[in-house]
């Protein structure tokens, strides 16, 4: 599958959005939870890359600087054509250049990129449902817009494969 690059977020807004996989599940919309391997966590992904080797991206996102904690304005939901729901936070500055920093080093160690994730076009969403009929958008919206808005602090990162959920955490953020 892919090697993901991926920041995570605090334990309450983890939380908070597990909660709301579980709400989609009650209403019948399968949601990350139960997704493939059903190891998913809450999370936002800078890099998706077709071929790689960890080591190297792990030694390439090192060399980065050290990125301050962030934090993720949640308030509005999204769909892309292809039937995934996420959450939209506010896309600031410094989430743009860390994502864009991110591709180069990744890009650096000679792997691919996936082709939604080139800077410019890469959209910062964090999952909720990853096959999402049309007919139950209405339903998804009912149950996510009676929770939002939500502030999500993103304290760490790690390098996830998403055929596996396994994870391979950063020494630093990002």
């Amino acid at each position: 599958m892919s090697l993901a690059v991926c920041l995570l977020i605090d334990d309450p807004a983890d939380a908070a959005i597990r909660q709301l996989w579980r709400r989609l599940e009650e209403v019948g919309v399968p949601s990350l939870a139960t997704h493939t391997h059903g190891r998913h966590v809450p999370h936002l992904t800078l890099a998706a890359l077709r071929t790689y080797r960890v080591p190297a991206v792990q030694r390439a996102l090192a060399e980065l600087p050290v990125a301050e904690p962030a934090v993720l304005h949640l308030d509005a939901l999204g769909a892309f054509r292809r039937s995934r729901c996420w959450l939209a936070p506010a896309a600031s500055g410094a989430l743009v250049s860390r994502q864009e920093a991110t591709v180069a080093a990744a890009l650096g160690t000679g792997a691919e990129l996936h082709r939604h994730y080139r800077p410019g076009v890469w959209v910062p969403h964090l999952t909720l449902a990853p096959r999402l009929h049309t007919a139950d958008l209405p339903t998804v919206a009912r149950v996510v817009y009676d929770v939002l808005p939500l502030t999500a602090q993103v304290t760490r990162a790690a390098l996830i494969e998403t055929a596996t959920g396994d994870q391979h955490p950063l020494d630093h953020l990002v």
